[in-house]
C-alpha cells in the first residue's frame, strides 16, 4: 500500500509540475541578447508612452520588461532611481554611492559610461541574484535616454 501513495504522490507532484511550469530558480538564465532587446523595448516603450506611465509599468514587474532573471532599471544622471523592475523600494532613492562587494561603486561607473557613451555600453559588477540570494557576478547592458539610463542585466 505504501508503495502506491508513494508512486501516486509522485504522480501527483509530476502532474502539478507539468501545469505550473517550471520554477523561476530552476529556469534558464536570461541572455546578453535578451538583456539587449529587452532594454531596446523598454527605450521605445518610454519614447512612445512617457515616463510616468513606463516607469510605473516597469516596477510593476510588466511581463515585457522581466525575462528570467533579467529586469529593468532606469536612473537619472544623478544616480536616482526612476524604475526597477525587481525591488520598488529602490525608485525614488540617491544610489549614486552605491557599491558592490567588492567595493566598485556601479551606480557612479554607469552614470560615467552614460555620459560617455550615448549608443550603449555593457558593464560588470556583483550583485545579489533575487532569485538565488546570492552575490553573483552581473553585467548590465544600458543605453542612455536623454536625461537617463536605461539598463537590464544578466547574472553570470
Amino acid at each position: 500500500m505504501n508503495r502506491f501513495r508513494v508512486s501516486g504522490l509522485a504522480g501527483f507532484a509530476f502532474a502539478v509540475a507539468a501545469v505550473l511550469g517550471t520554477p523561476p530558480a530552476l529556469a534558464q538564465n536570461a541572455t546578453k541578447d535578451d538583456a539587449v532587446a529587452t532594454v531596446k523595448k523598454a527605450v521605445a516603450y518610454i519614447k512612445a508612452n512617457g515616463k510616468d506611465k513606463s516607469y510605473a509599468a516597469i516596477t510593476a514587474k510588466d511581463p515585457q520588461f522581466v525575462k528570467s532573471d533579467l529586469y529593468i532599471v532606469v536612473y537619472g544622471m544623478d544616480g536616482k532611481c526612476l524604475a526597477h523592475g525587481a525591488n520598488e523600494k529602490q525608485v525614488g532613492r540617491d544610489l549614486i554611492d552605491l557599491k558592490d562587494i567588492d567595493g566598485k561603486p556601479f551606480i557612479k561607473e554607469r552614470v560615467e559610461l552614460g555620459k560617455s557613451s550615448p549608443k550603449g555600453f555593457w558593464q560588470d559588477y556583483k550583485f545579489t541574484n533575487p532569485a538565488t540570494k546570492k552575490i553573483e557576478p552581473k553585467q548590465m547592458y544600458c543605453e542612455r535616454l536623454d536625461d537617463t539610463i536605461v539598463c537590464g542585466g544578466i547574472y553570470k
